[in-house]
């Protein structure tokens, strides 16, 4: 099997980094259903309620401190992916239609993630 290429590995990158920010906005409306959830409860119902509470506005804050950080990566990949797609066009016939193809499409699926974020 021949090595993937690096437009193959950028796409996958990208691809990966979608999901993965996908994933950080699904944990994120969790954590405020968890404190909203909380801080419905009445006290007396648990001892530990502050505590946990706590536990949950630290998560929740890391979890936002991690989205910038993502969101550049992905503009980040996406930037080298469009570069490499130049590069791949130059080829002419040698091109990968396929490969080109495929990372056009993850640009597609990332900034229609990036619309449905905002």
């Amino acid at each position: 099997m021949a090595p993937r290429s690096q437009l193959e590995i950028v796409t996958a990158s990208v691809l990966r980094l979608v999901k993965e920010e996908a994933s950080y906005h699904r944990e994120l409306q969790q954590q405020k259903e968890r404190i909203k959830k909380l801080e419905s409860q009445e006290s007396e119902e648990d001892e530990n309620r502050e505590y946990t509470l706590n536990q949950e506005h630290r998560a929740l804050e890391e979890t936002k401190n991690v989205l910038p950080s993502l969101k550049q990566k992905i503009e980040d990949a996406i930037a080298k992916l469009n570069s490499l797609l130049v590069e791949e066009g130059k080829k002419g016939s040698e091109s990968n239609v396929e490969h080109i193809n495929a990372a056009k499409d993850a640009i597609a699926k990332a900034r229609t993630a990036e619309r449905e974020i905002a």
